[in-house]
């Protein structure tokens, strides 16, 4: 196994998360992709944008929204690592991502990121805006690289 960190478009990487995301799907829009490769076929995308939290969205702070691999061995602890690495060499001063509580994050941590916060969870459904929830709305734990 020759694990490489590689480029990939946002159409590709959407593509991915479409085909093998667990319980999320593709983003409407980001600030960079990442991708890792197993031997140039790809097993892994990450894909970077604001945080989707308003509160944290200072123009500092990036969020990685989703994290998606085939199953390959480290492939997520690469992406995060990588992830990371683009957003400090753009000059933002922190990362952040989500797992759902029943989520172990070794990837992440192996990456060195941490736990910083447990949200509530919620819907983001209300009057003036319906919605229907197609995504986890339990709580949350939130990821910090800084």
């Amino acid at each position: 196994m020759a694990l490489a960190i590689v480029p990939i478009s946002f159409a590709e990487a959407n593509a991915f998360v479409a085909s093998h995301h667990r319980h999320h799907k593709p983003v409407a829009g980001t600030k960079f992709c990442v991708a890792v490769a197993d031997d140039g076929k790809v097993v892994g995308v990450a894909l970077v944008g604001r945080p989707v939290a308003r509160a944290l969205d200072d123009g500092w702070v990036l969020e990685v929204n989703r994290c998606c691999t085939d199953g390959t061995g480290n492939a997520c602890s690469m992406l995060y690592a990588a992830a990371w690495r683009a957003a400090r060499a753009l000059g933002y001063r922190k990362l952040i991502t989500y797992t759902l509580t029943e989520e172990g994050g070794a990837s992440l941590r192996g990456a060195g990121w941490r736990v910083v916060a447990q949200t509530d969870g919620g819907s983001w459904d209300c009057p003036s805006r319906p919605r229907v929830d197609t995504h986890p709305t339990q709580g949350k734990l939130r990821w910090e690289a800084a």
